[in-house]
C-alpha cells in the first residue's frame, strides 16, 4: 500500500475509513509487482491499481466487502481458459491479492497511518502485515524504522515481532518488497506463518555531470522515472536553475570532486554528458569503483577509445571499465536531445530490470524479467522442519 502513500495519508488525516488491495505473489506474466495497491474509501473513491484493468472490478468490490465486514482476506485471480471474459488476466499471469480493511477501530491502523506518513514524506520504513496464517494474526501489523526501532506488533509471540523486526530491517536496507515465511513463534516452532514486507525508500539518485542541452532533457526524463536529479558542472554560467528549472539539486563543482562527497548506493545513476577529458577522467576513475547502479559516459566510439585509455593510464582496471557504458545509451538512432534522453533512459532501464535492449516483436522471451529481488519467491524463516 505503501505506493499509494500520498493519497492514503490524507485519507487518515482526513478521518476515512478505507480498504487496501495489495499484491502479494505474482507468476507469470503480471502488469503489477508485489506491493502495487488499490485501496477503496468508504465512500466508494478508489485510487491506485493492482493489475492494470485485469481484475480491477473485482477488487473494487472486495475492497467495499471487506470494510462492511471487517474481515482479511486473500484472494487469486489467474487467466481463464474456459472464459476469456471471465474475471482474470488476460496476459496469462496469476496474482495473489491481500485485502485489508483499515478502519478507525482497528489495531492496525495507528501502525498504518504511521508508515504511511513516513512513506508520504519520503522517510524510509517498512510495514509487515500477516499473508496467511490464524485468523487473530490477520489485519494486524508491525512498522519497521531506518534506525532499526520497530512498533505495532502480531498480538502473539513477542519472538514473533522480533524476528518479523529483524526481516523486516533486512529487507528496508535492500529496498525490498517480498514474502518471507516464518513459524508462528518466531522460530521452527509452529505453524509457517506468510509475511509481507512493504518497503518505502527514498527515491533513487540520477547525478547528471555536464550542464549542456542533453543533460537538460536527461533531466526531465529522470525526474519522469522517479529519480530525485542532481545536475553538477564546474562552470556556474551553464549550471542554473533557469536552465534545469526540473533538477532537485544544482551544483557548481568540479564533478569528482563532488562525487567524493556525495550520497549514493546501490540504485545510484551516474551519467556524464561532459565529454571532456579534464572532467571526464578524475570523475569516472572514482566512479568506476563506487557501489552503484550504472554509470554511462556520453561521447563518440573515438572519444570513448581515447578516454579508455587515458583512464589506463591512471590505473583504472579492465575489471573496472568494464561496468562503463559508453557510448552511453541504447541504438534508437536518437540526434535530438529528447531523443537521446530517452536512449540513455531506456538503458538505465535495460539494466535495472535486466532486459536486452531489443525489439519485443517476434521474440519469445519474457516481457517482465526484473532482476531486483522484488520479485524473490517467499523466503523460509523458521518453519517447521
Amino acid at each position: 500500500m505503501l505506493d499509494v502513500a500520498e493519497e492514503l495519508n490524507r485519507w487518515v488525516a482526513d478521518g476515512r475509513d478505507f480498504a487496501v488491495a495489495t499484491v502479494v505473489a505474482v507468476g507469470g506474466s503480471a502488469p503489477r509487482q508485489p506491493g502495487a495497491a488499490l485501496a477503496v474509501d468508504s465512500e466508494g473513491t478508489a485510487v491506485g491499481s493492482v493489475s492494470g484493468g485485469c481484475v480491477e472490478g473485482a477488487v473494487y468490490e472486495l475492497c467495499r466487502q471487506a470494510l462492511a465486514d471487517g474481515e482479511t482476506v486473500l484472494e487469486r485471480f489467474g487467466y481463464s481458459d474456459e472464459d476469456a471474459f471471465a474475471v482474470g488476466l488476460t496476459c496469462g499471469g496469476v496474482i495473489d491479492i491481500l485485502v485489508t480493511p483499515v478502519r478507525a477501530a482497528d489495531p492496525a491502523r495507528p501502525v498504518v497511518a504511521a508508515a504511511l506518513a513516513a512513506a508520504a514524506r519520503g522517510a524510509a520504513a517498512a510495514l509487515a502485515r500477516i499473508v496467511t496464517g490464524p485468523a487473530e494474526l490477520l489485519g494486524r501489523a508491525l512498522l519497521v524504522d531506518a534506525d532499526g526501532s520497530h512498533e505495532g506488533g502480531f498480538g502473539a509471540h513477542p519472538e514473533l515481532d522480533r524476528t518479523v523486526a529483524a526481516e523486516a530491517a533486512a529487507y528496508l536496507d535492500a529496498g525490498r518488497t517480498g514474502t518471507l515465511e516464518i513459524g508462528e513463534q518466531g522460530s521452527r516452532c509452529g505453524a509457517p506463518l506468510t509475511v509481507l514486507v512493504e518497503s518505502s525508500v527514498p527515491p533513487p539518485r540520477l547525478i547528471v555531470f555536464g550542464a549542456i542541452d542533453f543533460a537538460s532533457a536527461l533531466v526531465r526524463v529522470g525526474k519522469f522515472l522517479g529519480y530525485q536529479v542532481t545536475v553538477c558542472d564546474a562552470r556556474p554560467v551553464f549550471a542554473t536553475r533557469t536552465r534545469f528549472p526540473e533538477a532537485d539539486e544544482i551544483v557548481v563543482e568540479w564533478p569528482h570532486r563532488y562525487l567524493e562527497r556525495a550520497r549514493v548506493d546501490g540504485r545510484t545513476v551516474l551519467c556524464v554528458l561532459t565529454h571532456d577529458a579534464k572532467f571526464d577522467v578524475p570523475l569516472l576513475r572514482l566512479a568506476l569503483r563506487l557501489p552503484v547502479a550504472y554509470v554511462g559516459a556520453m561521447g563518440s566510439r573515438r572519444t570513448h577509445l581515447d578516454r579508455n585509455e587515458r583512464l589506463r593510464e591512471v590505473g583504472v582496471t579492465e575489471l573496472e571499465l568494464a561496468r562503463l557504458r559508453s557510448p552511453i545509451g541504447l541504438d534508437l538512432g536518437a540526434r535530438t536531445p529528447e531523443e537521446t534522453a530517452l536512449s540513455i533512459a531506456a538503458e538505465i532501464v535495460a539494466n535495472r530490470r535486466g532486459g536486452s535492449g531489443v525489439s519485443l516483436t517476434g521474440g519469445h522471451t519474457p516481457i517482465h524479467h526484473d532482476v531486483t529481488s522484488s520479485q524473490a519467491p517467499a523466503r523460509r524463516i523458521g518453519s517447521v522442519a
